[in-house]
């Protein structure tokens, strides 16, 4: 099993060479997007498997992925919401809503994590 760390990566999948940014800390997940306006490609959060957009202040984007990175599902969550956690989920990736459908990722695609730095 891989140990992640915070900091920066790209994310590979239907299209190639998306931003990332890892947050593997306890910190770093539940810190997540809170605060912020926007970000620019994905937040994979590490080891997770459900989000919630309490205090957010724009829609997501919520893909939870398995162990290998397969996508499980794929979901758009506006603000004030709490998402189900999935059982087999291992990682959960968040983007602005619409970026996911943009990039092409859908249930059964498989990603690749790439960290940087």
């Amino acid at each position: 099993m891989a140990r992640w760390k915070n900091g920066p990566g790209t994310l590979h999948g239907a299209q190639l060479g998306i931003p990332l940014e890892i947050a593997a800390s306890y910190r770093a997940r539940a810190r997540g997007l809170l605060g912020r306006d926007g970000i620019e490609g994905a937040l994979l959060l590490t080891p997770a498997s459900g989000v919630h957009t309490f205090r957010m202040r724009f829609a997501i984007d919520v893909a939870y992925l398995s162990r290998d990175f397969t996508v499980l599902a794929v979901r758009t969550m506006r603000p004030g919401r709490l998402g189900r956690p999935r059982l087999r989920a291992r990682h959960v990736l968040e983007a602005e809503a619409g970026a996911m459908a943009r990039w092409g990722l859908r249930a059964g695609l498989r990603l690749d994590v790439e960290p940087t730095g």
